[in-house]
C-alpha cells in the first residue's frame, strides 16, 4: 500500500500531525521507536487540560485518539533509511518492510546526553531538571544549583530568579562559560559561582541532597538545572536533501516545509529551542497543513 504521508517519530509533533491528516482523509504511516525524550520524567507541565500530565499517559491518550482513524497506522519500530523515488519515498524498517509514501514528515524530535558527573542519571527527572518553564514551579523557593558548562547559563541563572532566588551556579570546571562582566552580576545579586569540577551527587530516591567536588568541599542543595547536549535523533540529510542550521535542527519555513521536495518537519527536530510539548504540537499540526496543502493542489491538477 502506498500512504499519503509517513510520520516519522510518535512524540507531541508526529502524533498531532497524524491527528489533523487522519482527519483529513489521508492515509498515514506513523514510526514510532516508543524511546521518547521525556519519559525520564515525573510529569509534563505547560500544556492546557493537561497540566502535570505522566508522560506515559499523555501518549497513551495520544494514541488512543490518532488511531481512533482508520487511515493512520502504527509501526513502533525505528525507521532504518528513507530513499526517493520517482513518485515519492520508500521507507525501510529493521523487518526488512518496504512502505511507500508520498509525502515525509520528520517529527523524530532529541535525545540527550548528559553531563558526565557521577549518578546524575539517578537524579535527572526527578530533582534535576533542563527546563525552568517545565519543572520551575516545583522547585520554587528551594536552593537551587545551575549546572552548566554553556554560554547561554547566564541567562538560565537570570531565568531561575523567577522560581528562587537562592542559586549556585557550577561550570563544572568549564570557568569561560561566564565572562567577567557576567560574574560581577551575579555577585552583586549574591550568587556564588563554583569552577571546580564536580566530583559526584548524592541524595535519596532521586532527591538531591548535596554536590561534591574534586577538591573534597560539597554544597547543599535541593534541586537545580542542568544543559544537557542535544541532539537529533533522526539523521536523514544525504538521502532526502535538506539543509540543517549550525545546530543540526532542519531548517524550515513557517509551516513546516523543508528545503527539500516532498519533505516537512516539526516539533524539536526542527528548532531544537524552546523544547516544550505543547510547541511540538503545534509544529506538527502546522507541518500536517502544509502537506495537506501541497497534496491538495497536486490533486486538483490530476482532475
Amino acid at each position: 500500500m502506498r500512504y499519503d504521508v509517513a510520520i516519522i517519530g510518535g512524540g507531541p509533533a508526529g502524533l498531532n500531525a497524524a491527528l489533523v491528516l487522519g482527519r483529513a482523509r489521508k492515509t498515514v504511516a506513523l514510526f514510532d521507536n516508543a524511546l521518547p525524550r521525556n519519559r525520564v520524567t515525573h510529569a509534563s507541565h505547560g500544556f492546557i487540560t493537561r497540566d502535570g500530565v505522566k508522560p506515559a499517559e499523555f501518549r497513551r491518550i495520544a494514541y488512543e485518539e490518532v488511531l481512533g482513524y482508520p487511515t493512520v497506522k502504527h509501526w513502533e519500530i525505528a525507521v532504518t533509511d528513507i530513499r526517493r523515488t520517482e513518485d515519492g519515498f520508500v521507507i525501510d524498517t529493521p523487518a526488512g518492510e518496504e512502505v511507500q509514501a508520498g509525502k515525509i514528515i520528520l517529527s523524530g524530535g532529541l535525545r540527550e546526553e548528559l553531563p558526565e558527573i557521577k549518578d546524575i542519571k539517578d537524579y535527572y527527572g526527578k530533582s534535576l531538571f533542563a527546563c525552568p518553564f517545565c519543572d520551575g514551579w516545583e522547585l520554587r523557593d528551594q536552593a537551587l544549583v545551575i549546572i552548566s558548562d554553556q554560554p547561554h547559563a547566564f541567562h538560565k541563572v537570570k531565568l531561575l530568579q523567577n522560581w528562587s532566588r537562592d542559586c549556585i551556579v557550577c561550570t563544572n570546571g568549564t570557568a569561560a562559560a561566564l565572562d567577567a562582566e557576567q560574574r560581577e552580576q551575579l555577585a552583586a545579586r549574591g550568587i556564588s559561582v563554583i569552577d571546580t569540577p564536580i566530583s559526584a551527587l548524592s541524595g535519596n530516591n532521586g532527591m538531591l541532597e548535596r554536590v561534591h567536588f574534586t577538591d573534597g568541599t560539597s554544597i547543599k542543595r535541593s534541586g537545580g538545572f542542568i544543559d544537557p547536549a542535544q541532539i537529533p535523533n533522526l539523521d536523514f540529510k544525504k538521502a532526502l536533501g535538506y539543509e540543517t542550521n549550525d545546530t543540526g535542527a532542519i531548517i524550515t519555513n513557517e509551516m513546516g516545509k523543508t528545503t527539500a521536495e516532498g519533505v516537512y518537519a516539526a516539533g524539536d527536530t526542527a528548532y531544537v529551542m524552546p523544547s516544550q510539548l505543547i510547541y511540538a504540537a503545534a509544529s506538527g499540526s502546522k507541518a500536517a497543513m502544509a502537506v495537506m496543502a501541497d497534496l491538495t493542489e497536486e490533486n486538483w491538477k490530476r482532475l
